[in-house]
């Protein structure tokens, strides 16, 4: 059975078609890249499979189970979790509570607990902190868990993205355009962390990237959209030699930037 089953996904704005009939499936431990021109539709695929956009046809299975019309706080308990295009930290709190915000839907005890700060409260308080300070070992963000999330430098805003979408503890993690604003040496970190991530967690993650050195290296299938529909699908190396995914979108000069 598979992990993620699309089938003919579409959704209408008004008259506008955004996505028209997008299929996908994915397995266990898959590394699938989403790739497209800027309006694709990329990032509404992924509303979509989170919940925060309702499809206008199609279905979305996920663990066998429908999740088309699910709200995104029930898709996170689902075990999906996202990143998202333009940084949504929690601003005004710290590196570790906004990664500890993240294991809300997961706590052992309830409200009277809390409120009388019971044992089991304390113990699972101290759980998550621990939890949370390890994900941030990680990233290498442990010695900046008691700062501003929103004072972090740009690079380090997407590193905690990552950890705070990871402590859902998800079976698979939607990651939008995790590179971008990045330098290259940057990059290719991000690319080899990217990759420990799926095998240490064993988890399946599907990504939106524009860097297409990093998604040809890294992704292992590739779908490619074009004005809200798939054009290609298939290993970087089917990809980078499609005539139409070369016309709509990559271009001889970034195929050539692939290859290197």
């Amino acid at each position: 059975m598979p992990l993620l089953d699309v089938k003919d996904l579409s959704i209408h704005f008004g008259g506008l078609k955004a996505v028209t009939d997008f299929s996908l499936t994915m397995g266990d431990n898959d590394l699938y890249g989403l790739i497209g021109p800027n309006g694709a539709g990329k990032t509404t695929i992924f509303n979509m499979l989170t919940g925060v956009k309702h499809a206008t046809s199609g279905v979305i299975q996920f663990n066998g189970e429908d999740i088309t019309y699910v709200k995104p706080y029930d898709i996170t308990k689902k075990r999906i979790a996202r990143t998202f295009q333009n940084i949504r930290l929690f601003k005004g709190i710290s590196v570790l509570d906004n990664v500890k915000i993240s294991y809300n839907y997961q706590v052992k005890y309830n409200l009277f607990d809390s409120i009388l700060r019971l044992p089991r409260y304390f113990n699972e308080e101290e759980k998550i902190e621990k939890n949370a300070i390890e994900l941030l070992k990680i990233f290498h963000l442990d010695d900046k868990k008691d700062e501003m999330a929103d004072n972090l430098p740009y690079g380090e805003q997407r590193r905690l993205e990552i950890v705070r979408a990871l402590a859902a503890s998800p079976k698979l993690l939607l990651l939008d355009e995790p590179a971008a604003g990045m330098n290259p040496q940057e990059t290719q970190e991000l690319t080899e962390l990217i990759k420990w991530v799926k095998d240490h967690f064993k988890i399946s993650i599907l990504l939106i990237e524009h860097d297409m050195k990093l998604v040809m290296n890294l992704c292992e299938r590739i779908a490619v959209l074009d004005y809200g529909k798939k054009i290609a699908e298939g290993v970087p190396e089917e990809i980078k030699n499609n005539p139409q995914v070369i016309k709509a979108y990559l271009g001889g000069e970034d195929t050539d930037d692939a290859e290197n």
